[in-house]
């Protein structure tokens, strides 16, 4: 099977924007989802993106790599472009761990994560609940650079509580090679919830010497072409949620296309076979599965003409046979 399907395209200015600069994809890391099982797969069947960031690695007051982030990143289980690893911390120890050890497996770049949004995270000073301290950031960062070799990039939000916080992490940011900003254009504090601040993201363009990346909201190749239009300067892009709702999404961001290959229904569902196959020789008993798929469903289901009954029609299956069925229904509202 072809892994994508030829697109057709149109010549409005809009979309002349995308192609007549190079720019890079990016998949965004969704703790979860987005583990080697989902990389392959994706790239087998849809392709476009050009480089995926693992979830991160989380030591839970252990200094050791427990074996869920040793499978996720062993280089003999990922056939994507490029994968870079990541590191949730607000501990340099645990950072030079994870240093060493992603090092010790031939990576050479290692992204810090500093948006993560979700209280338990928040909490104990660590994602975007780091932000606002600027001093143990330096501190963290001055003993990586002087310690090890390793290229450092970051994924941040604008800030927890305020979208000025991360304006001030810049000046310390400056001090250091940092490869590049991934930053998501909300607070912590939002989770996903309202809208992005393309205001405030504007401001740290204007601020930051570093390159920076866009991520947040683009979800369709038309909010692509806006963000594409408002930030020019801009030449990589991260996609999350929207990758995982909508898999065909970067290929048609590539190809400048709003119109789906015809086979699409028949692409996705061998991509659902593959990753429903592969966790349920990998999980054991019928109500892991069932979760690590209804967690799935509830962004594919956003795609389908009645999200509501797509995604309760998995959610009602209460067995491995009345899942498939499940599937096959939905599948067959849209063949």
């Amino acid at each position: 099977m072809k892994k994508n399907s030829a697109y057709s395209t149109t010549n409005s200015q809009t979309q002349k924007l995308i192609t007549k600069d190079s720019f890079t994809l990016i998949s965004s890391p969704l703790q979860g989802f987005t583990e080697f099982r989902f990389r392959n797969a994706f790239h087998t069947y849809f392709g476009g993106i050009d480089t995926f960031y693992a979830p991160y690695i989380r030591f839970n007051n252990k200094p050791e790599i427990s074996n869920k982030y040793q499978r996720d990143l062993e280089l003999n289980n990922n056939h994507v472009p490029e994968l870079i690893p990541q590191v949730m911390t607000n501990d340099a120890d645990e950072f030079l761990i994870a240093v060493h050890y992603i090092r010790s497996l031939g990576y050479k770049e290692l992204n810090w994560n500093l948006g993560c949004p979700y209280p338990m995270v928040t909490k104990k000073g660590m994602g975007s609940g780091l932000i606002c301290d600027p001093g143990k950031i330096d501190h963290i960062l001055e003993r990586v650079h002087a310690e090890t070799d390793v290229i450092v990039s970051m994924k941040m939000r604008m800030g927890y509580l305020e979208p000025t916080e991360i304006l001030k992490t810049f000046p310390i940011l400056e001090k250091y090679p940092i490869k590049n900003i991934a930053i998501h254009a909300r607070i912590g504090k939002q989770l996903y919830k309202g809208g992005v601040d393309l205001e405030s993201f504007q401001k740290c363009l204007d601020t930051s010497k570093h390159q920076l990346y866009y991520n947040g909201d683009i979800t369709s190749v038309a909010s692509f072409r806006e963000m594409k239009a408002l930030f020019s300067k801009i030449n990589h892009w991260m996609i999350g949620r929207g990758l995982i709702a909508d898999p065909f999404l970067p290929s048609m961001i590539r190809a400048n296309t709003e119109v789906y290959p015809e086979n699409r229904w028949e692409i996705f569902r061998e991509f659902h076979d593959t990753l429903y196959k592969e966790y349920d020789e990998f999980l054991q008993g019928p109500t892991p599965i069932k979760m690590k798929m209804q967690g799935f469903w509830e962004y594919w289901s956003q795609t389908f003409p009645d999200p509501q009954k797509a995604f309760k029609a998995i959610k009602k299956a209460s067995n491995p046979r009345a899942y498939q069925q499940a599937v096959n229904d939905n599948l067959k509202s849209v063949s």
